[in-house]
């Protein structure tokens, strides 16, 4: 299913988190940040070149129901090192099931959705392909290839993946040609949901004259994400 939505209201200045924890993912040292106290557990994970403390992220945070949700934003180890090099890919799976087994051990999720930002989502899909078990899997900008390598699709594992999962993407990211995420989607049938954003780029960036402004097109995304989220904590409790 793929939609195109209107404008929504942008999200305000970032709320500080109730909690910063830190946790050891096989002798690496890293960080997650808690903002709201509710039973479902929306963890994300930021782009490679970011960090938890990405304004995209916290404004996600901000717009989730406190009561209903967690939102979990952690690092990878790299990140809490402030490096600029990812950690091998292993040490990335392992690092979202630490950060998983914590929001259902000691947050007492009865919930989890895993997913976030770029690389951050890519790795969550990765690790749940791998067996972790999650409620749905919410991808902000999917990096489908890198860009201009449209025959290194990263699309393998994604088949295996029973969650739902949501795809929010700009029709301009230079990660995901849209054709090809397209194609993408409908082989993986109704378990996904395609949301594209027009104009946006992989940051949900618009150029100027876009019909949406980049401020009204990541509070249109977010808002989506939102909708989808509350649906699938919904489903997750039958």
């Amino acid at each position: 299913m793929t939609k195109r939505p209107s404008a929504a209201v942008s999200a305000g200045a970032a709320t500080p988190p109730r909690a910063v924890i830190a946790l050891d993912v096989d002798g690496r040292p890293t960080s997650l940040s808690l903002h709201g106290t509710g039973s479902c557990a929306v963890i994300l994970g930021p782009g490679a070149g970011g960090s938890r403390t990405q304004a995209q992220l916290l404004a996600v945070a901000d717009s989730l129901d406190p009561e209903r949700f967690t939102t979990v934003l952690f690092n990878f180890p790299y990140q809490e090192a402030k490096r600029k090099f990812p950690d091998p890919v292993p040490l990335l799976e392992r690092t979202v099931a630490v950060v998983a087994d914590h929001a259902r051990s000691s947050l007492r999720a009865s919930r989890v959705v895993l997913g976030g930002r770029s690389m951050g989502g890519r790795m969550a899909s990765m690790a749940v392909a791998h067996g972790l078990s999650c409620d749905g899997l919410a991808f902000l900008a999917y990096p489908l290839h890198p860009p201009g390598e449209f025959d290194k699709l990263r699309d393998a594992h994604l088949g295996d993946i029973k969650a739902p999962m949501l795809f929010l993407q700009g029709t301009r990211d230079e990660f995901a040609r849209l054709d090809l995420l397209e194609a993408v989607l409908e082989r993986l049938g109704s378990a996904a949901t395609l949301r594209l954003f027009e104009g946006a780029d992989h940051s949900f960036k618009t150029p100027r004259g876009a019909a949406m402004n980049s401020k009204q097109t990541e509070a249109a995304m977010i808002a989506a994400l939102v909708e989808w989220l509350s649906g699938c904590a919904n489903a997750s409790r039958a």
